[in-house]
């Protein structure tokens, strides 16, 4: 976890700063096709102000020089779409569901830290409940629905033991638990992180929480439990980790998904490795970033799965080359497996962060393209 607070929708925060918009030729502003976004890293020009209800496309073109990212915000900050690690010189298309008329904000973040650069963005019409007449894509929904609910029970089980070590002052089983039940949270995060505050209460690091929030949950024990050793209130700390994934999990098997979260989702997740375990920033004492990278991708090819059956008939040539390049990503990442886990992110040198790094970006890139072929079903 690398964002403060925020509210994702299952599958898948920002400041007051203006966000220019404009018209795309419609008299109302109102987009009629793809809706073009052009960040840079002072400005987020949009150009329709508004679209009908129904599945919004946005083609987002980073043209500063940080690494952008983009979203779409419902009331109360509930995210309803992003585009994440949107290099300088790319373009991103994503496929949002606003299914419900009114009004939303778009939003970049340039250089993904701090508030961002937000604007209004009315969805005007009769509102429209995302759905699907291809069973298949009904199919996906249940399927990865088990799949959460699956890992959320696994996620809670594992943390009551890791809670009850750390309480107990047995450092070392409280290390050898923390990789393992970090990975059940890392393969659902973005529906994980779609409660509130409960996501930086759980997974927040030290450097990227909103001023006045308390350091606490998984990466206040990692630094407790590698860098300065157990304190007196290691204890509390543990409990109230425990108490929040309680909530988590219990809100996190009601989440109705559906199948266009799923395709945001998988690439979500890729986006996670990108930009937080790639560079070893996610787990900076215990250097497990290796078991969150597994997670990920485990988490992005189980949505993936689950796609897969209106996958074949929609665009078999588009599975194929998944399952290519997906298998090269496994393959790599096994070659750093050390016992029942990983080496330490620091025994990388350069050259295996670069191999791990363009293996990773050659399966993202056809991943983020399934969103777009889910639209069209």
């Amino acid at each position: 976890m690398r964002r403060s607070p925020a509210l994702i929708v299952p599958l898948l925060a920002l400041g007051l700063a203006a966000c220019s918009n404009s018209s795309d030729g419609s008299e109302d502003g109102a987009s009629t096709g793809a809706i073009a976004v052009q960040a840079t890293d002072t400005a987020c020009e949009v150009s329709a102000a508004q679209a009908p209800a129904g599945t919004v496309e946005f083609a987002v073109t980073n043209s500063g020089t940080k690494v952008n990212e983009f979203y779409v915000y419902a009331e109360g900050d509930r995210v309803m779409g992003e585009a994440e690690n949107i290099r300088p010189g790319d373009t991103r298309t994503v496929h949002i569901e606003l299914g419900r008329s009114g009004t939303y904000q778009t939003a970049c973040k340039p250089g993904m830290v701090g508030d961002g650069i937000r604007a209004d963005f009315n969805v005007t019409g009769a509102s429209a409940a995302p759905g699907t007449d291809d069973e298949n894509l009904k199919a996906a929904s249940g399927e990865y629905q088990r799949f959460v609910a699956s890992q959320a029970d696994a996620f809670l089980e594992e943390t009551t033991a890791f809670v009850a070590a750390v309480k107990a002052g047995d450092a070392e089983k409280a290390k050898a638990l923390y990789p393992t039940a970090r990975s059940y949270w890392e393969r659902i995060e973005p529906v994980a992180e779609s409660f509130g505050d409960l996501d930086p209460k759980i997974d927040g690091r030290e450097d990227v929480l909103e001023e006045g929030m308390a350091f606490t949950g998984y990466h206040r024990l990692e630094k407790d439990l590698w860098s300065t050793g157990l304190q007196k209130d290691s204890g509390e700390v543990a409990d109230r980790l425990l108490a929040d994934v309680t909530e988590l999990v219990a809100k996190a098997k009601t989440v109705q998904l559906n199948p266009l979260q799923l395709a945001n989702g998988s690439k979500a997740l890729l986006d996670e490795i990108a930009t937080g375990k790639i560079t070893g920033e996610e787990e900076r004492y215990s250097h497990t970033d290796l078991w969150d990278f597994e997670a990920n991708f485990e988490g992005s090819k189980a949505a993936i799965q689950a796609l897969r059956p209106f996958l074949q008939q929609a665009d078999p040539a588009l599975v194929a080359t998944i399952d290519t390049r997906g298998k090269a990503l496994g393959d790599l990442l096994e070659t750093y497996r050390s016992g029942d886990g990983f080496v330490s992110y620091p025994e990388l040198a350069p050259s295996d962060v670069k191999k791990l790094t363009e293996a990773l970006d050659a399966f993202s890139e056809p991943v983020a393209t399934v969103a777009g072929v889910v639209a069209k079903g």
